[in-house]
C-alpha cells in the first residue's frame, strides 16, 4: 500500500501531466489516503480537471476539493451573457431537447434544472457548460424522468463494467430499485470506481447512482 507522502508525490505529478491543470495553482496534502486540493484555479474547467487527476491516481481513497475559482480580469462576465451562452450550447446540442434545461446564473454560478430522459444527459450537459469560460461554480439539479426499468438491469450493469474493467467485477454489488442503482463493494482505485459509477448511469431507465463503493 502506498503511503501519504508517495501519493502526494504521485498527485502532484498527475497534476503536472495534465494539460488541462496548471499545477502551480494547485496545492495537495494527503491524509490516510484521503487527498484535499487547495488553491486558486483560473476557471472551473481546470478546478473540475484537478479533481478529476486526483482521483485518477492508483491508491486514492477519496478527494477532498477546497479550491476556489479565481477568474482572471478578461474571463469575467455578466450573469446574463453566460446565461445566454449557456442557452445557446444547449440549443446547439444533439444530446437534449431545446427547452427540457433551465438555466440560472448568479454572481457567476450557473445552477441548471428540469428534466431528461437519461442520465447520461444529465452529466454531457454539466460537462459542456462545466467547460466555459467565465464560471466560478455550477450545480448541477437536472433531474432524470422515471422509465419502466427492465427486469435483466442487474445482469446487464454487470456486463457493461466486465467490458469497461480490467478485473472482474463479482466484487461489486449492485441493487436496483425504483431506477436507482445502489453499488457496494469494494474497488481498487477512484478510477475504477467511476468506471463502475458511468457504467451504471448509462443504464436504460436509470434516475440515479448510489456509490456506496470504497476504495482499497
Amino acid at each position: 500500500m502506498k503511503t501519504d507522502s508517495q501519493l502526494k508525490r504521485e498527485v502532484e505529478d498527475e497534476l503536472d501531466w495534465d494539460p488541462a491543470v496548471t499545477s502551480a495553482d494547485i496545492g495537495v496534502e494527503v491524509t490516510n489516503r484521503v487527498v484535499t486540493l487547495s488553491g486558486h484555479p483560473p476557471s472551473f474547467a481546470e478546478k473540475l480537471a484537478a479533481e478529476k487527476a486526483a482521483q485518477r491516481v492508483a491508491g486514492v481513497k477519496a478527494v477532498v476539493v477546497e479550491m476556489q475559482v479565481r477568474l482572471p480580469k478578461h474571463h469575467e462576465h455578466g450573469d446574463e451573457e453566460l446565461a445566454n451562452a449557456v442557452r445557446a450550447i444547449l440549443h446547439w446540442s444533439v444530446v437534449v431537447p431545446d427547452d427540457s434545461v433551465k438555466v440560472q446564473v448568479e454572481k457567476g454560478w450557473v445552477t441548471l434544472t428540469g428534466s431528461v430522459d437519461w442520465a447520461y444527459q444529465r452529466q454531457i450537459v454539466a460537462r459542456a457548460v462545466g467547460h466555459m469560460r467565465g464560471l466560478r461554480g455550477m450545480t448541477n439539479a437536472i433531474e432524470v424522468r422515471s422509465r419502466a426499468v427492465s427486469e435483466d438491469i442487474v445482469g446487464k450493469i454487470a456486463a457493461a463494467m466486465q467490458r469497461h474493467a480490467q478485473r472482474e467485477v463479482k466484487h461489486i454489488g449492485i441493487h436496483v430499485k425504483d431506477g436507482t442503482v445502489t453499488l457496494t463493494g469494494r474497488v481498487g482505485s477512484c478510477a475504477e470506481r467511476a468506471v463502475a459509477r458511468g457504467v451504471a448511469r448509462s443504464a436504460p431507465g436509470v434516475r440515479a447512482v448510489v456509490d456506496d463503493l470504497v476504495v482499497e
